[in-house]
C-alpha cells in the first residue's frame, strides 16, 4: 500500500495486478467540489465557458448558477482507476460516459467504480462507474482499463 499526501487528506494508494481483480470489487473516492478546483481546472483545460466562470452569466442559464466542468467530475472516476482501484500501473484504454446533472460549487461528489468484466488474455479490466451527489447520480459510463501482470 502506497501513501501519499493529498493536501488536507492522507490518502491511500492500492495496487492490484489483473490475477488479484474479481467481479464486483469496487472503490469510492470523494472530493467536495470548490470554485478553486473550477477555476484550476480551467485554467488547465482551457475551458473557460462562463457557465463554469461567471456567476451573472450561469443564473440566465437553465442551471441557474454555476455548474463545475462536467470533465472536471468524471475526472474523480480517473482518481479511482489510477489509485485505488486498480491503481498504480493500470493504464486507460476508452471512458464513455454521460453526464445526467450539474455539480456545484460546494458539492461532495462521489466517484465508484466496480469490475464488470475481465480478460485475463489481454489483461483488461472493464468497469462500471458513476459519479453521485447526495446519492443521486450525475455522471455515468463504462471504463476500460489496461491491467500489469505478476508474469
Amino acid at each position: 500500500m502506497l501513501q501519499r499526501n493529498n493536501g488536507d487528506k492522507l490518502a491511500s494508494m492500492s495496487s492490484y495486478f489483473i490475477e488479484d481483480l474479481e467481479l464486483g470489487m469496487e472503490a469510492s473516492h470523494e472530493k467536495t467540489v470548490s470554485e478553486g478546483d473550477i477555476n484550476s481546472f480551467a485554467d488547465v483545460s482551457g475551458d473557460y465557458n462562463p457557465v463554469h466562470m461567471d456567476e451573472a452569466y450561469a443564473a440566465g442559464t437553465y442551471f441557474k448558477s454555476r455548474i463545475a466542468h462536467g470533465m472536471l467530475t468524471a475526472s474523480f472516476i480517473s482518481t479511482v482507476l489510477g489509485t485505488r482501484l486498480p491503481g498504480p500501473g493500470c493504464i486507460y484504454l476508452s471512458q464513455n460516459l454521460r453526464f445526467l446533472a450539474p455539480v456545484r460549487i460546494g458539492d461532495t461528489v462521489k466517484a465508484l467504480a466496480r469490475v464488470a468484466s475481465l480478460d485475463m488474455a489481454k489483461r483488461r479490466a472493464q468497469f462500471a462507474c458513476h459519479c453521485e451527489v447526495n446519492g443521486k447520480i450525475v455522471v455515468e459510463g463504462e471504463a476500460t482499463v489496461f491491467v500489469p501482470s505478476r508474469g
